[in-house]
């Protein structure tokens, strides 16, 4: 590995950490979702100039309002992939149920889970936004089902996301460390440019939106509390607070140079009747596996996220992850 290969280069020489009877597949599925990224990255680029921004009149499954390019997105990641022969089938968290494949059309051995813009609150105000993405194995040759999506973290095979920001930055782990690649415009591809992403052990920074701070539990009110004190207080040490309004935003800054990302459950969320904000298999679980690959944890305050049996296609969990030291405080007050 070394940086300035080619996506298509890198793959290509991790063949032998891909499952062995089908690692061309899986090199190809994910050629074919590096080009979905880019396809999305030229139209957030362009934003209002190619008609996208706003809202899209309707909501999706989890009651929340959809902008028009969360629905682009979508489409744009099914209809590049759908005819490849290389996926069973997608669930998205923009869709209600799992999207098999077409009778008509060869049926590959992966399942793609994704979210196909996180942050889309974001697109509007040209912020930071990401297509989020988690393969697993179909076990058979029939169309999947729901349950076959229902697959814990540690099950998965690849995991990764794309950031659309000032840069267009692909992330992700094959399970043997995590690597980033720049979008390269003239050559309309993606070169590898973090060749060995680590999350430091500790931090001094933390992620978490302060405006639901009322309504926290007291081991969350408890580690802010302290992160606010400074040097002065328990942790005798001072910290910054950074809030992108993007789970991809933040887990790429703590990928960077380290820190806390928290999305806990809340008193809101329980008088809800929720079990936490971010979606298991489209959020918690692919950004899971890219924290602990690059040696951070990721954890729910209670049980670790990646060890967590899905029992639906959109389950919510409390997340907490990010460098280790840090994350393992949080879960000490919880279980205290």
């Amino acid at each position: 590995m070394q940086a300035g290969q080619t996506l298509a280069e890198y793959l290509q020489s991790q063949r032998h950490v891909m499952p062995e009877q089908d690692a061309k597949a899986l090199e190809a599925l994910l050629l074919k979702v590096a080009h979905a990224c880019i396809r999305l990255t030229w139209l957030v680029r362009r934003g209002e100039l190619a008609g996208v921004l706003g809202a899209a009149g309707q909501e999706n499954v989890q009651g929340e309002e959809q902008k028009k390019l969360d629905i682009i997105a979508n489409e744009v990641f099914i209809g590049s992939i759908e005819t490849s022969g290389l996926l069973a089938g997608f669930a998205s968290e923009e869709m209600d149920n799992h999207y098999p494949i077409r009778e008509d059309l060869t049926r590959g051995q992966y399942l793609l889970t994704f979210d196909p813009l996180d942050g889309s609150s974001n697109i509007d105000v040209n912020g930071s936004t990401g297509t989020i993405f988690s393969i697993t194995r179909h076990g058979g040759s029939d169309a999947p089902v729901d349950a076959d999506f229902l697959q814990a973290g540690t099950e998965q095979v690849c995991a990764g996301y794309c950031l659309y920001s000032s840069a267009s930055m692909l992330v992700l782990t094959l399970g043997d460390g995590v690597v980033g690649f720049t979008l390269d415009d003239e050559r309309n591809g993606f070169v590898l440019t973090h060749p060995n992403m680590k999350v430091p052990a500790q931090t001094s920074e933390f992620a978490i939106n302060a405006a639901y701070s009322g309504y926290w539990q007291p081991p969350v009110k408890r580690y802010i509390s302290e992160c606010v004190a400074g040097s002065d207080g328990p942790l005798g040490k001072s910290y910054n607070m950074r809030w992108a309004g993007s789970m991809v935003g933040d887990i790429h800054r703590i990928l960077c140079r380290g820190g806390v990302f928290l999305y806990p459950l809340d008193e809101r969320m329980i008088k809800a009747g929720k079990d936490g904000k971010l979606r298991l298999l489209y959020e918690a679980n692919p950004m899971g596996m890219l924290i602990e690959q690059a040696g951070g944890k990721a954890h729910t305050g209670l049980v670790p996220i990646m060890d967590i049996a899905p029992d639906s296609l959109h389950q919510r969990v409390p997340v907490i992850m990010g460098s280790a030291e840090e994350v393992d405080l949080i879960v000490s007050y919880h279980l205290n």
